[in-house]
């Protein structure tokens, strides 16, 4: 996989942070805003990257690159996947994949139509303890209550209470709890469940943007609750209970890097860690170097998938709560 990077933050310094243990990812360019241009240079010479562009269609234009890796602010992502997808390129985007639904069912169709392979990098479906946990799902007899709880309070919040409003508050950019952290509360979900029946989105508005809020999904035979909040704080967990025994997670869902099995009749508990102690993203390039590669569609269909039902579902949420960005308003005026 021949790599061009999109963007020079911190999600990006994340994936390089590792991107060296991967054989089969070569880094061929990075490109951000001329702004950054010293911030590329350094980052290039660090990581070995071999070109640094200012411009994206450049970029594109790079004969070397068969892949390029979105990791710029949300409501960019599907302006960015499409150029890409129109110059020939497979695609890697960061989550949340797209402001809506609309707008993710616009580019799978357009990655299908192009025979390319399209992909969200979102750690949670590929950590191994993830895994694991669908698993183990059956074992747990009758699911009957899911609670997932990722509270992590922003320091960009003091910032927001004054009146500065930073892209992940900014309902312009498409920010908000919802999309920043309980999207992996719902990548979770969906990944071991499938898609809820009904979808209701309870949350704590400042400015137009959620601050923090109470998603419930109701699968019909047992209900779910996804909380996230980046005004306030506590312990982070998850637990998903059914009648024979619980799984407890006592961290976020985009890490995992370990869950708890209890069952009802045992006084013991069963401790899982098979993530290998490596970074959170890293299993999720690893197969994202084999999918490509090896043009493994039916698997990309089958993320994409999941893709679109966490889109569908951070959608109707926000509907219930009258959280609107651009990207809903152009959907409705096309």
């Amino acid at each position: 996989m021949q790599v061009g990077l999109l963007g020079a933050g911190m999600i990006v310094h994340d994936l390089l942070s590792f991107a060296g243990e991967i054989s089969e990812m070569k880094l061929e360019a990075i490109c951000a805003t001329p702004a950054e241009e010293a911030a590329l240079q350094d980052l290039a010479e660090k990581y070995g990257i071999k070109e640094q562009y200012t411009d994206y269609d450049q970029m594109l234009q790079n004969p070397a690159i068969d892949t390029i890796y979105i990791g710029v602010p949300n409501h960019l992502h599907y302006t960015f996947a499409k150029k890409a997808l129109l110059a020939d390129k497979h695609v890697i985007c960061e989550k949340p994949f797209t402001s809506n639904y609309q707008e993710a069912v616009e580019l799978a169709d357009l990655a299908s139509e192009r025979s390319l392979i399209l992909l969200e990098a979102v750690s949670t479906r590929f950590l191994p303890n993830v895994l694991k946990i669908k698993e183990l799902l059956p074992t747990l007899g009758e699911i009957k209550i899911v609670s997932a709880n990722y509270p992590q309070y922003s320091s960009r919040y003091d910032a927001f209470k004054q009146g500065i409003v930073q892209p992940a508050f900014d309902p312009e950019k498409a920010g908000g709890a919802l999309m920043d952290l309980n999207i992996y509360n719902i990548n979770l979900l969906v990944t071991l469940f499938g898609s809820a029946n009904k979808v209701n989105y309870q949350a704590n508005i400042q400015k137009g943007i959620d601050t923090s809020g109470i998603l419930n999904m109701d699968y019909g035979d047992f209900k779910a609750v996804c909380i996230a909040a980046k005004d306030c704080k506590a312990p982070i967990v998850t637990s998903i209970q059914g009648d024979k025994g619980c799984i407890i997670i006592e961290d976020s869902a985009n890490v995992v890097a370990k869950f708890k099995l209890i069952m009802n009749d045992s006084a013991n508990e069963e401790v899982y860690e098979l993530n290998q102690g490596k970074h959170r993203m890293y299993h999720e390039f690893v197969a994202f170097c084999d999918i490509i590669d090896n043009q493994k569609a039916g698997t990309a269909k089958e993320l994409m998938e999941v893709t679109l039902e966490t889109m569908k579902v951070q959608t109707q949420a926000r509907r219930t709560s009258d959280i609107v960005f651009p990207a809903d308003v152009n959907a409705i005026s096309k």
